[in-house]
């Protein structure tokens, strides 16, 4: 598992003022020809899978509004959404479960997702771009982490709409299961009104047991 070296971090600032196709553009320049943005919604919550989706989008496509999902209202990703699944190549989305979450821990179940995503594609990218400081180990595709790729790179963030659209509609179908715990509004978040549904009701089967806010109830 490589780690992205510290200076690439360093330059962030710089990158912002270029194009987003940047990192699309510098692989391409040294030969590849179908790149996949890589990223993960769910890492932080205490209940539901973490979802990654991989996007492979057509050269300098655009598609105006496409930022780091985090940055974007509910209303905006939806929008954008459709658009992406339309006009990308191929789309692959990835799920781990908050089992497999409990017994590899988040990262490692980050990564299964991701592979998985990376699987689901139609098209095989023989080059990859991850959001994060971390390549995707068990993959044997050239790939390159990038620290805040899902503002850097127009199929990074591309990817973290998607993955953020699957899994926020996930949550909203386990709210119908457990609707004491809220998940159509917190999203198996740490809010304050979560936390304390977890000390009246209990974990339910999706919470994630290792997590600190939920281990203290189980058993």
């Amino acid at each position: 598992m490589g780690t992205t070296p510290k200076f690439k971090q360093l330059e962030l600032p710089f990158l912002k003022k270029h194009s987003p196709w940047y990192f699309e553009h510098k692989a391409k320049k040294r030969g590849f020809r179908c790149i996949a943005g890589v990223d993960e919604a769910g890492r932080g919550p205490l209940a539901g899978p973490v979802v990654a989706a991989a996007v492979i989008l057509p050269d300098r496509i655009s598609i105006p509004g496409i930022d780091d999902s985090k940055k974007l209202t509910p209303r905006q990703r939806s929008t954008l959404y459709p658009i992406i699944r339309e006009e990308a190549k191929s789309v692959g989305v990835g799920i781990a479960t908050s089992d497999e979450i409990d017994k590899l821990n988040i990262l490692k179940a980050t990564f299964v997702a991701m592979k998985r995503a990376i699987e689901n594609l139609l098209w095989v990218p023989d080059y990859i771009l991850v959001d994060g400081n971390h390549e995707i180990p068990a993959i044997f595709i050239p790939q390159e982490a990038i620290p805040k790729g899902d503002q850097l790179s127009v199929s990074i963030s591309a990817a973290s709409i998607i993955a953020k659209v699957e899994r926020d509609a996930i949550m909203e179908k386990y709210h119908q299961m457990f609707p004491q715990y809220n998940f159509k509004s917190n999203k198996g978040y740490a809010t304050l009104e979560h936390r304390k549904a977890i000390r009246i009701h209990g974990y339910c089967p999706i919470h994630r047991k290792t997590f600190k806010g939920v281990k203290e109830y189980v058993g």
